[in-house]
């Protein structure tokens, strides 16, 4: 796929980030976490948990952090 095409224009790739939360609990499908609200994160939508210097982070699609 050419990395200019019309296809690119109009179905543009979602954006990930890093987002620092804290876990307060964890069920077999999402994971409650605090980043400045209470949200539920299905764990489909998590594309990875890193620990950085005592922090969670997580990788997810930019809309689902908020």
């Amino acid at each position: 796929m050419y990395p200019f095409s019309i296809y690119n224009i109009f179905r543009p790739k979602p954006q990930y980030i890093w987002a620092q939360v804290r876990i307060l609990k964890e069920t077999d499908k999402a994971i409650l976490v605090e980043c400045g609200s209470k949200i539920w994160i299905p764990k489909s939508r998590i594309h990875g948990i890193r620990l950085k210097k005592n922090v969670f982070e997580v990788y997810v699609e930019e809309s689902v952090d908020g």
